[in-house]
């Protein structure tokens, strides 16, 4: 191999798939361990602080935005003119990021409000389903940094996998409490 090429195994920065892999199946058997492990009874409003971390990130991302598009035009790394009808020349791929990300988290993170508050109204949540919870937030605060920063993809994806995982075994485990 070349100093220009590298194994399909690994990602542009060398790590390799494998290692990702068996970061997701580590994660994956911790947090599914944790949703069906021991558990004890807490007050459903413990909720809310996730969920206003969660509204914290998604503020500080919805500022970076304009923020990083404002830059970009006033350091010329990016024209207006894409700002007034996003078709005209595009700026690099990086100058979106934050946008992209922002469109992230109006996403999967409202499956989490929708969850807390029915477990709030419904006055049931446990010590699990809260940790579970601010597993999601700062899984998706990692995927938030990686994907403004590095962008580095396979760090993305596990931390995207991981985090989904953990809103799965919320609503599971809701569901199988409801039922």
């Amino acid at each position: 191999m070349t100093a220009t090429t590298r194994s399909p195994a690994t990602s542009p920065r060398g790590i390799s798939l494998g290692l990702t892999y068996g970061f997701l199946a580590a994660g994956g058997l911790a947090l599914t361990a944790l949703a069906f492990g021991p558990t004890a009874a807490v007050d459903p409003r413990a909720l809310l602080k996730p969920m206003l971390a969660m509204f914290a990130l998604t503020v500080v991302v919805w500022l970076v935005l304009p923020m990083m598009r404002n830059w970009a035009v006033l350091t010329r790394r990016a024209s207006a003119r894409y700002y007034q009808d996003f078709r005209s020349e595009p700026p690099p791929e990086w100058i979106e990021r934050p946008a992209r990300t922002y469109d992230n988290l109006m996403q999967a993170p409202i499956l989490l409000y929708v969850i807390s508050i029915l477990m709030i109204v419904t006055a049931w949540a446990d010590s699990v389903q809260v940790t579970l919870a601010w597993i999601f937030v700062a899984l998706r605060a990692v995927h938030a940094a990686i994907y403004i920063g590095s962008n580095h993809l396979l760090a993305r994806f596990a931390s995207f996998a991981l985090s989904s995982l953990a809103l799965w075994e919320i609503w599971l485990r809701y569901a199988l409490h409801a039922l």
